[in-house]
């Protein structure tokens, strides 16, 4: 088999990402960086909220409790859930941040910078969404190294020979 025939053959996935907190960033990058290791090949598009996930710093990303009530938090042996109205009290994203990455920490999970890394390395391509780069002023600068540029059409192109199409 030919190196184009191999390729041709190669599983293909998109991941749409649009989400921009700390919990939410572990779902895309763990899926791609999981599904690279599987030889397939792996498009991330960020678009909206989830274009924070390509900034160099990444020391942003916050989890918010509100509107989560699945959020539970293992914590001196009990596991807690917070009930959404206390969600709303000031300081409780900053709360909830600070436990989740102590969480992460205690219990060895890869950072999300560590899991981007992983994904550039394993050639996961990441494309930034050039509409929401527009809309939020930011420029190429702004973003990780490694990254390409493009819309909804790059996508798309992408998409349609994908076999699997995951929105996240």
């Amino acid at each position: 088999m030919s190196g184009e025939d191999a390729i041709a053959k190669q599983k293909q996935m998109t991941i749409i990402v649009t989400k921009g907190t700390l919990d939410w960033a572990y779902p895309p990058f763990i899926l791609a960086t999981t599904a690279a290791a599987m030889d397939v090949n792996v498009s991330m598009f960020f678009t909206f909220y989830g274009l924070q996930l390509l900034k160099k710093d990444l020391g942003h990303l916050r989890v918010s409790a509100l509107g989560n009530p699945a959020m539970e938090m293992p914590l001196a042996g009990l596991h807690l859930t917070m009930p959404n109205v206390a969600a709303a009290l000031p300081g409780m994203d900053a709360l909830s941040t600070t436990l989740m990455r102590n969480l992460i920490k205690r219990k060895g999970v890869a950072s999300i910078e560590d899991l981007r890394e992983a994904a550039l390395d394993s050639e996961v391509e990441m494309i930034g969404c050039r509409m929401t780069m527009d809309l939020f002023e930011w420029t190429a600068g702004d973003l990780v190294e490694g990254i390409a540029i493009g819309g909804a059409a790059t996508y798309m192109e992408k998409a349609l020979k994908s076999d699997i199409n995951l929105f996240i």
